[in-house]
C-alpha cells in the first residue's frame, strides 16, 4: 500500500532500505547556543551596556516591552551569529536563546502584553527599525520614533573599551587609519561615483589599533580619503592621553593620508608619523643607484630583491619643511616597483629597513581587520535612504565586530583560535544546536552531543569563567 505523507513530513532520498523522514517536531531548538559565550563577555566588559548608555529613551516606560538596552542586543547579537538583516527579527523574536542573550526575565515570552505577541519574548523588525530611523531632534513629543543616539557619546564609547582593555598603560601605540569604499546601489542620501573605485559607494574612515577599533565614520565618497582624520585624531588622541599621558602615540598611514596638514598637526602635538608616499619622478631620481644594485642581485638570484636608501626631502609647494624618507628600491620578476614612506622616527631609533619592513608594512593587518568587520559582520549594509540611519548601521557592526574581538581576547586566548576571523568563530563556536527548556527557575540548554568542538567550548569557558566567577546559588 502507498504510504501517504502529510504537509509536516519530510521525506529525503536514501541509497539503502534505510528511509530519511524529517519533521519539524524537536521541540524549542536553537542553533546558536554558543551564544551564551557572547553573553559571558558582556558581562564580562559591558560593551553593549556602555553602548545602550549612549541613547535617550522617551518613550513612555509605562508603554514600554523592550528596554533600549534589550533592543541594542538583540540587533548587536544577531550580528554577531550571522544575521544580517531587519527581517530575520520577525523569526528571531520566537528565539528563547536569543532572549536569554538579550536578558529577558521570561524567555519564553508569557509575559507580553498582547495576545498577537505571546510566545515572542523579542522585539520584531518594526520595533528595531525605529532606532534607525528616529530623526535627530526626537522629542517625548514625538509619535512613534523616540530613541535619539549621542554620537559624540559613541565616538568616546570606542576609545573608552579600548582603554578599558588594559590593566596598565602601554609604553607605545600605533593607530592605524585608512579609507575603505562601501558599495551601494540604491539612491542613499550621500551617494557619489568612485573613480578609483569604480562605482557608487561611501567611504567610511576607520581608525585601529591592532585589532582595536577607535573609529568607523561614514562619509560620502566625493572627497579626498584623509578628510576629516585630523578632527578623529584630536579627539581619540586626546581621550588616550587623558588616561595614559606618558603613552607614545605612532600614526600610520597609505599615500592617501601623506597630507600636509596631518604631518604638522601630529609634529605639532608629540605625535609621530610613518605615512606612505606617493612616487614621483623626483623621488625616483634619488634612489637610481639602489634600484641598479637591486636589478643586479635579482639577475644573480632571480629572487625579489631590495634596496633602502635613507634621504631628506622636501616638495616643491604643498610641504612646508623637508623630511626624512625611505625609498624602496625593489625589482621584481616584473621589474621595478619602488615605493617610499615619510616619518618623523629618526634613524638612531629604526634604520630604512627595520621602518619600512617591520613599522609601516605591519599596516597591512588593518586592512584585515576592514575585511573582517564588512565581510564577516556585515558593515556593508548601509542601504537605508538616509546618513544618519546607515551610520547607525555601521555602528551596530563595529560593536559587534568589538564585542567579538573581546571574545577573541579574552576567551580564546591560548586556543588554536586564538587569532581565527570572526566568521570561522562563529562557524566553530556559537553555531551550536541545543534544546531549550524554560522552567519557573531555570533555563536548561542542552548542548548537542554530537557538537565537534566540545573540548574548546569547555576550554573558552573556563577562561571567561576566571575572569568573572560565576555566583553560587543554594
Amino acid at each position: 500500500m502507498k504510504t501517504h505523507c502529510n504537509q509536516k513530513t519530510l521525506e529525503f532520498q536514501t541509497e539503502n532500505s534505510r528511509e530519511i523522514i524529517a519533521h519539524f517536531n524537536g521541540g524549542n531548538i536553537s542553533s546558536d547556543s554558543g551564544g551564551l559565550l557572547l553573553r559571558q563577555v558582556e558581562q564580562i566588559t559591558g560593551i553593549i551596556r556602555q553602548f545602550a548608555g549612549c541613547f535617550t529613551d522617551y518613550r513612555d516606560p509605562d508603554l514600554t516591552e523592550h528596554t533600549v538596552e534589550e533592543l541594542i542586543a538583540q540587533r548587536i547579537y544577531a550580528l554577531a551569529l550571522g544575521y544580517e538583516d531587519l527581517n530575520d527579527h520577525d523569526e528571531l523574536r520566537n528565539d528563547p536563546l536569543l532572549a536569554v542573550m538579550v536578558g529577558k526575565k521570561d524567555p519564553s515570552g508569557k509575559d507580553r502584553i498582547r495576545q498577537r505577541d505571546k510566545g515572542k519574548p523579542l522585539a520584531g523588525k518594526s520595533t528595531l527599525n525605529r532606532l534607525e530611523l528616529t530623526p535627530v531632534r526626537a522629542s517625548k513629543r514625538s509619535r512613534y520614533k523616540k530613541i535619539t543616539i549621542d554620537k559624540h557619546m559613541v565616538d568616546a564609547f570606542f576609545t573608552n573599551v579600548f582603554l578599558q582593555s588594559y590593566d596598565k598603560p602601554p609604553s607605545i601605540i600605533v593607530l592605524d587609519l585608512d579609507a575603505t569604499d562601501d558599495p551601494i546601489h540604491g539612491h542613499q542620501l550621500g551617494r557619489f561615483f568612485h573613480g578609483y573605485y569604480g562605482n557608487y559607494c561611501y567611504l567610511p574612515l576607520y581608525i585601529f589599533c591592532g585589532e582595536h577599533l577607535l573609529c568607523a565614520r561614514l562619509r560620502p565618497s566625493d572627497i579626498d580619503a584623509s578628510a576629516g582624520s585630523v578632527k578623529e585624531l584630536k579627539r581619540i588622541i586626546s581621550q588616550i592621553r587623558s588616561r595614559w599621558p606618558d603613552v607614545r602615540i605612532i600614526i600610520r598611514a597609505d599615500s592617501s593620508f601623506c597630507r600636509e596638514h596631518i604631518m604638522l598637526w601630529c609634529e605639532a602635538n608629540n605625535v609621530d608619523y610613518v605615512l606612505g608616499l606617493a612616487k614621483n619622478e623626483r623621488l625616483k631620481k634619488e634612489i637610481v643607484n639602489q634600484m641598479a644594485q637591486a636589478k643586479e642581485l635579482y639577475e644573480q638570484t632571480t629572487q625579489a630583491s631590495r634596496v633602502y636608501k635613507d634621504f631628506e626631502y622636501q616638495t616643491l609647494e604643498s610641504w612646508s619643511r623637508s623630511r626624512r624618507v625611505i625609498g624602496k628600491a625593489e625589482y621584481l620578476q616584473k621589474g621595478q616597483n619602488p615605493r617610499f614612506v615619510v616619518t618623523s622616527l629618526s634613524a638612531d631609533e629604526f634604520d630604512a629597513k627595520t621602518l619600512y619592513e617591520e613599522q609601516y608594512c605591519a599596516r597591512g593587518d588593518m586592512e584585515n581587520r576592514i575585511k573582517e568587520q564588512q565581510l564577516c559582520l556585515f558593515a556593508d549594509r548601509t542601504s537605508a535612504a538616509t546618513m544618519r540611519a546607515n551610520q547607525l548601521r555601521l555602528w551596530f557592526s563595529s560593536v559587534a565586530y568589538t564585542l567579538m574581538n573581546a571574545l577573541r581576547r579574552l576567551g580564546l586566548k591560548g586556543t588554536k583560535l586564538a587569532k581565527a576571523r570572526c566568521d570561522t568563530i562563529r562557524l566553530k563556536l556559537l553555531k551550536i544546536g541545543a534544546q531549550i527548556k524554560v522552567t519557573v527557575r531555570k533555563v536548561w540548554v542542552s548542548l548537542s552531543e554530537s557538537y565537534p568542538y566540545q573540548q574548546l567550548f569547555k576550554q573558552v569557558y573556563e577562561n571567561l569563567r576566571r575572569l568573572c566567577p560565576i555566583p553560587l546559588r543554594c
